[in-house]
């Protein structure tokens, strides 16, 4: 039997906001790898202990020079100098013989600072298996003598993300636009999980908190530093600076990336489906039970308002119609003014906070007033 307070009920299980960061599937980090293209090891034991990840695959590149006459976009200095021995045993360009040591070791040799960013709270198991898991030693087509183009480099491992890009019937611009995935992700190491370059919350913040942002339908998304700013009331998973508790990150099948669903328009037929996502921290009975004293004092004495603005056979009121989702001035994320039609002209709310309850004035219909307190009956 869950608990029940005076508004909004949470529910008692972890849904309130959840712990997971950017994406609750954890993605097997694979690649293992020589510099001479290791073949696939046979399965172990320990490979198929079904407590225990996949075994990772192994990415084979070809680390050849490119062919002559081919002008490269990257080179590695030594071997544009025609100096071998600084990897290899030998000097001479036709004969230079094995490397000196581990993959690692050689390139640790010259770029020891990738030593401390390998050694931080996440790293790339690729990376620290051998830097050409990604990179070719000699010359490259492309930039940083990446051996393929940074986004088919990282989804022909992580294969789980580019199935979810692949089949997300709505996209996130991040993955496919200036860094790709290196917007978020260091590929080498980092002090935040996931290989996240700065804390999740902050990431998102760092683009979305900008005038003129569009969603993949060319419609501008507000600007959510300023928004935040300028609101005091946040919701909680904002407070708590959890974006990810209703937004997927790498492209899902709801409106604006969120992880179930959620009215998209003003008006909506109610359907509990559809509100998938607010029932996933707030009990549902606050939009089935059109009596009630105890789950809202968004009440009048005991007529649920919430009831009877959403649940409605047609045209009924969605939470978007009074409540910013991300933050507002006033308690309860209580909205100022609401976009109304395709134009997105802002309809003012004009709701008034009372000790007993509140009143609307002039929106969706004249001035009204409810007082939460219920009257107790006379005793005869």
């Amino acid at each position: 039997m869950k608990t029940k307070n005076t508004h909004f009920q949470f529910r008692n299980s972890a849904a309130s906001i959840r712990a997971a960061i950017f994406g609750r599937r954890t993605l097997t980090v694979v690649l293992a790898i020589s510099f001479a293209v290791a073949a696939i090891a046979p399965a172990t034991a320990a490979d198929t202990d079904t407590k225990k990840p996949p075994a990772p695959k192994t990415r084979k590149n070809d680390l050849h020079p490119l062919p002559a006459g081919e002008k490269p976009v990257g080179t590695h200095a030594p071997f544009e100098d025609g100096d071998c021995s600084l990897c290899h045993k030998n000097k001479d360009p036709k004969d230079p013989g094995p490397i000196t040591g581990s993959v690692n070791e050689v390139c640790f040799g010259c770029h020891e600072d990738f030593q401390k960013v390998l050694a931080g709270k996440s790293s790339h198991a690729a990376a620290k298996e051998s830097c050409v898991s990604c990179h070719n030693p000699h010359n490259a087509r492309l930039p940083k003598l990446l051996v393929e183009e940074t986004s088919a480099l990282c989804l022909s491992c992580h294969t789980t993300v580019s199935n979810l890009m692949a089949t997300a019937k709505v996209k996130h611009a991040a993955l496919t636009t200036e860094a790709k995935c290196a917007n978020c992700h260091n590929p080498h190491g980092a002090n935040v999980e996931h290989l996240l370059t700065r804390l999740p919350y902050d990431l998102c913040v760092n683009c979305h908190g900008k005038d003129g942002v569009k969603d993949a339908d060319g419609e501008i998304l507000a600007n959510m530093k300023k928004l935040l700013e300028e609101n005091p009331q946040a919701h909680g998973p904002v407070a708590s600076k959890d974006c990810s508790a209703c937004h997927t990150p790498h492209g899902g099948e709801n409106f604006r990336l969120l992880t179930l669903d959620y009215p998209a328009q003003f008006y909506s037929a109610y359907e509990p489906k559809l509100y998938a996502l607010c029932f996933d921290c707030h009990e549902d009975s606050i939009l089935k039970d059109a009596k009630t004293t105890t789950l809202t004092r968004f009440r009048n004495g005991d007529n649920n308002l919430h009831y009877l603005h959403v649940n409605k056979s047609d045209r009924g009121r969605t939470c978007r119609a009074c409540h910013e989702v991300h933050a507002s001035k006033q308690p309860h994320q209580i909205r100022d003014a609401v976009p109304y039609g395709p134009k997105g002209w802002m309809l003012k709310v004009n709701f008034t906070q009372t000790p007993t309850g509140g009143s609307c004035a002039k929106t969706c219909h004249e001035t009204r007033s409810y007082t939460n307190s219920v009257v107790a009956p006379q005793v005869k």
